[in-house]
């Protein structure tokens, strides 16, 4: 089933003046439920135009957006819960902490869904468990922590809101490798254990094909090719013709292809590279 469906979805900045400009053109999209997906493009592509889209921050000048198979800004009355239901974590959502404690700030969105407190308990606790962040922490400054700490506490205030589609937006930035192994061990087991719809968005090949299962490219405010991590990587020229890399798994491959043809070009992670070469081994000593 769809989750969310783009159709024709076109957004076009300060029209009918001189700084008139089309951030997106006619894009068609379908995301289906509980997949966790990406959308990949150059600084200005789009992507952060669309995503905010989808949980109405942002109405397209002509097109739909469809949740669930309803247009979200059909009933103005509904928006407050289209919000609700698809959650949006911007880059570096640390800086929109704010409460005294850890606790309070994840409690701070579902308290004003009018919940009961056990409720609101239930879901603070609930949702800063699947973020890996311990009970000896709910009493905390949220400035005290480590900042994929805050990150991940950050994520378990939209989380505690209980959305069917969490969007999040470059999730590991400006954190160092330590940190963002963390965040994205965190977002791929919250992925596994509450199979809502996840939508990466990331400048980070390698992590693009990791984690995602289908990939959305953006150039220029269009859609330019979507499909598997394996299809779209196949694409490379076509990438690289619009400022984007590939997986570095993916770039070794094309160079060792160029010195032995016989070597395919499709593997974009270690996983693939090793049935790869596992395969190219056999087939040689058989």
């Amino acid at each position: 089933m769809t989750a969310i469906e783009l159709k024709n979805l076109t957004h076009v900045y300060n029209p009918g003046s001189v700084f008139e400009k089309t951030a997106l053109n006619s894009i068609d999209m379908k995301i289906n439920k509980g997949q966790m997906v990406a959308i990949i493009g150059h600084t200005g592509s789009g992507k952060s135009t669309l995503i905010q889209h989808l949980n109405a921050l942002l109405k397209p000048t002509s097109g739909q957006v469809l949740l669930n198979s309803e247009d979200i800004h059909a009933d103005k009355s509904k928006l407050k819960y289209v919000r609700q239901r698809v959650g949006l974590v911007f880059q570096y959502p640390e800086h929109q902490l704010f409460e005294a404690t850890i606790y309070k700030d994840v409690a701070f969105g579902p308290a004003r869904m009018g919940l009961s407190e056990n409720e609101v308990a239930k879901r603070v606790k609930d949702a800063l468990n699947i973020v890996g962040i311990s009970e000896v922490l709910y009493e905390k400054s949220p400035f005290e922590i480590s900042g994929g700490q805050k990150r991940r506490v950050a994520i378990a205030g939209v989380l505690a809101m209980r959305p069917e589609v969490l969007v999040l937006d470059e999730p590991a930035a400006g954190l160092d490798p330590g940190g963002k192994d963390e965040i994205l061990s965190q977002v791929k087991h919250m992925h596994a254990t509450l199979g809502i719809t996840v939508i990466l968005v990331s400048h980070s090949m390698d992590d693009v094909a990791r984690l995602s299962y289908h990939i959305f490219v953006m150039s220029k405010g269009e859609l330019v090719c979507d499909g598997t991590p394996a299809h779209v990587f196949s694409q490379w020229e076509m990438l690289k013709s619009i400022g984007l890399d590939v997986p570095q798994i993916s770039q070794l491959f094309i160079e060792l292809n160029k010195v032995n043809p016989h070597i395919p070009m499709g593997a974009f992670s270690v996983e693939d590279a090793a049935n790869t070469l596992m395969t190219l081994y056999k087939g040689k000593n058989s």
